[in-house]
């Protein structure tokens, strides 16, 4: 692939279960007003065979819900209810079947403890180094510098060696074949099929060996020299040129946040494990 992009990936950065969460963003939101005002209610969600359930756990159940997306209102709340008794009957008839004893269950919940406090360090990592309105713009001047201000519509054919590529540009120069028709021909890209057709992109978009290239060229006009990167060697041309228009800072600026915590947080990882000591 040549396009890669220039922003950190949406990444998971412990690898863990579902239950940790892979987003470091989602880790910080905050408690909704709602739920928060029933966290002193000291009355059960309701008693099971003796047993009751505490307010605590529909708080906290409620919380991630409306966290997911999940409207806060009476059917959500019956549902939850429901969800934790039914959760109650079942656990309490897995404890008569003895199965809370087997030692697979005992890992499984070793296990969660531990992703939960990883989960929990991380949402108190990212709440104590809040990244600031400043560090946002900055970021976001850095991808916009890196993206440049124009996007070019570009085609190429891509082969192994230097040789091949400079037999296609030979081709062209003598007018006998078509871009089109050699890019079918020759190219083990993908895009042989449309003709060396990549499409729209910006220069911060694609490997540098080839965006330096491009940037280079006119509307029309190919590389008259091989251009090589990690894929191979290409014969590159540009087909148009436009402004590039990128969504104002407003727009994306929770995306960058959330982009910039992940990187944060996958720092921190690494610097505490480079300390730690692992056998």
């Amino acid at each position: 692939m040549l396009l890669k992009k220039i922003t950190a990936a949406t990444v998971c950065v412990l690898g863990l279960t579902a239950l940790t969460g892979c987003n470091a963003a989602e880790t910080t939101a905050k408690p909704d007003a709602k739920v928060s005002s029933t966290a002193t209610s000291s009355k059960p969600v309701a008693i099971v065979n003796g047993v009751a359930i505490p307010q605590s756990q529909y708080i906290l159940l409620k919380q991630d819900r409306i966290q997911q997306g999940q409207p806060d209102n009476e059917q959500t709340a019956a549902a939850l209810r429901d969800s934790l008794i039914n959760a109650q009957i079942l656990a309490q008839q897995a404890t008569k079947m003895g199965l809370d004893k087997d030692p697979t269950m005992q890992t499984r919940l070793d296990l969660l403890k531990t992703e939960m406090l990883a989960k929990a360090f991380l949402a108190n990592y990212v709440k104590t180094h809040p990244i600031s309105e400043a560090d946002l713009k900055a970021q976001y001047d850095k991808v916009k510098a890196q993206m440049g201000s124009k996007e070019y519509e570009v085609s190429h054919i891509l082969v192994d060696n230097e040789a091949e590529a400079k037999k296609i540009i030979a081709e062209l120069n003598s007018k006998k074949a078509k871009f089109e028709d050699l890019a079918k021909k020759y190219s083990k890209d993908s895009s042989a099929a449309k003709g060396g057709l990549i499409g729209w992109a910006a220069p911060g978009n694609l490997v540098k060996e080839f965006s330096d290239a491009m940037v280079q060229l006119k509307k029309g006009e190919y590389t008259k020299t091989p251009v090589h990167t990690q894929f191979g060697w290409h014969v590159i041309r540009v087909d148009n040129i436009r402004d590039l228009k990128l969504p104002p800072f407003n727009e994306v600026k929770d995306q960058l946040r959330g982009q910039m915590e992940q990187e944060m947080v996958k720092k921190e990882i690494t610097d505490m494990r480079a300390s730690a000591k692992v056998e």
